[in-house]
């Protein structure tokens, strides 16, 4: 192919009476520049005159940087769209500072752990073997959140709670009774307990009762208090109770055992939600309750932060 035919013009014609001129030589081709691509936003126009011949072919390397850029944004679009997808499916906290409606949690203070006297061990530390609390256990009831009411009947004297005052948790007096002297035979120490009230009406009441060892809290659930069908001791204000089977397994604190409960339907004045902690010797018990429906984000919540301080 002929330089002319490269730049899209004619060969020269030759007849045998115009003879051409003679060849000079091999003719040098002149530079290319490669071509540059007209910017994106601007029109291109048909060529004025139909009879022009068109514009002669692209350069290959365009074609093969043109190609490129195409298959690169639909990379990128296929990506774009697949990130959106992902974070759709997302819980609200696996993307931070995505705002999102609240779901009932509560705002708690930042938790500390009161300081240990010097040499003691934890409660769950193997060296323990009585499973002992020797942090002030006064101070291992969670506080209450933010916005909350305090109850100052839980309170108690100087901090501990009577005995009857906790057990007025439960409906019938007969299970009263028999649980006053199931705590008694076994050598109960001290109740700390703390009580308030939210806004939208949840009250939370959250009593830690310690004894000698946790052998002791050991044999109270062994002999039936927390059974996995129901709680042995029906709780005032809840009718029919169910173990709660959606307590998130995640939220749960190593080696602290729990018993959550649901009251089954809210027909009641108020619905129910309470649960049983068990870390070395000491047994909580946290109720919340809400007329119209005790939530269960913010139940699960505390029942967590409870056991934590426990812990």
């Amino acid at each position: 192919m002929s330089e002319h035919q490269i730049l899209g013009e004619p060969d020269a014609v030759t007849t045998p009476d115009h003879p051409g001129p003679p060849p000079a030589g091999p003719t040098l081709p002149h530079p290319v520049e490669p071509p540059v691509a007209p910017p994106a936003d601007l029109p291109v126009e048909p060529p004025a005159d139909p009879l022009v011949a068109p514009p002669a072919r692209k350069d290959r390397r365009v074609l093969r940087a043109v190609l490129r850029w195409t298959a690169a944004v639909a990379v990128f679009a296929a990506v774009g769209a697949t990130t959106a997808y992902g974070i759709t499916r997302m819980e609200r906290t696996d993307v931070p500072g995505l705002a999102t409606e609240s779901d009932g949690r509560s705002d708690y203070p930042t938790l500390t752990k009161p300081p240990l006297p010097s040499g003691s061990p934890g409660p769950l530390a193997e060296s323990n073997k009585a499973g002992a609390h020797y942090a002030d256990l006064r101070e291992l009831v969670l506080p209450a959140p933010d916005g909350a009411e305090e109850d100052p009947a839980l309170r108690g004297t100087r901090g501990w709670l009577k005995t009857d005052v906790f057990l007025k948790e439960y409906a019938e007096e007969e299970d009263r009774e028999e649980f006053g002297d199931t705590l008694a035979s076994h050598a109960l120490r001290h109740i700390a307990a703390r009580g308030w009230t939210m806004p939208d009406g949840t009250r939370t009441r959250i009593y830690l009762l310690r004894f000698n060892t946790a052998a002791v809290v050991d044999t109270l659930i062994e002999d039936g208090l927390v059974p996995v069908s129901s709680p042995k001791y029906r709780l005032r204000g809840a009718e029919v109770t169910l173990w709660d089977e959606d307590f998130p397994t995640r939220a749960q604190v190593d080696e602290v055992r729990r018993f959550p409960y649901v009251e089954s339907g809210a027909d009641g004045a108020e619905h129910v939600r309470h649960a049983y902690l068990a870390s070395g010797d000491t047994l909580a018990l946290v109720v919340q309750s809400r007329k119209g429906g005790a939530k269960a984000v913010p139940f699960w919540q505390t029942v967590t932060l409870q056991g934590q301080l426990l812990a």
